[in-house]
């Protein structure tokens, strides 16, 4: 499959939602954080948008021609969520996740607290690759691509990886594991990575 590179528009949310939710269906992290599998499609149609409608507001959203594959980056210094969602999620989360919020707030903050501060960089979110395009190496062709771009902008990128599986991928393009975590309550375990420009 020949690779189109584009940034994503306000019309791709739900085709970018549907291959978020796809890809991380089985995520040993989002997973855990929403146990139930007969209720997480349900959740992830609710979760998933806030992250994509933020990652619009940045014009960081890139993706295959009919997002079959995606990376949700956030700029330096950017928000991840829209005035609104970011609103939602503080004083409503509940509505949202139902009573995985007490996990989903813990996750977060253990996400923050990892979080590299003080060096400005890229940071890549949300990497995926609907399940049925898997096996065609979308997902580290568009990563590669989107590395051309912020290399030409000299400036680093970073990301966590919820899944063990795909550390040596995110080696092969020059990050380096900077440390690891566990989330709250017994969770998975995350890696930090870091790429210098140029990898």
């Amino acid at each position: 499959m020949d690779l189109t590179v584009r940034v994503a528009s306000g019309s791709d949310i739900d085709a970018v939602t549907a291959t978020i939710a796809s890809s991380f269906f089985h995520d040993p992290v989002w997973s855990w954080v929403f146990p139930d599998p007969a209720t997480r499609t349900d959740v992830y149609a609710r979760w998933w948008p806030m992250f994509v409608r933020g990652a619009l507001q940045n014009s960081w959203l890139l993706v295959t021609q009919d997002c079959e594959s995606i990376a949700l980056w956030l700029p330096p210094d950017a928000e991840e969520f829209t005035p609104q969602d970011a609103a939602l999620i503080d004083d409503d989360l509940e509505s949202i996740v139902g009573d995985r919020a007490g996990v989903v707030r813990s996750t977060f903050a253990a996400f923050e607290q990892a979080h590299p501060v003080g060096d400005p960089h890229y940071y890549l979110s949300v990497l995926g690759t609907h399940t049925h395009h898997r096996g065609q190496g979308l997902g580290m062709r568009l990563l590669a691509e989107n590395l051309g771009r912020t290399d030409a902008l000299a400036v680093p990128t970073y990301l966590e990886s919820t899944n063990p599986v795909n550390l040596d991928r995110y080696r092969s393009v020059g990050f380096v594991s900077t440390g690891e975590f566990v989330l709250p309550g017994g969770g998975p375990v995350v890696t930090t990575m870091w790429r210098p420009v140029g990898g």
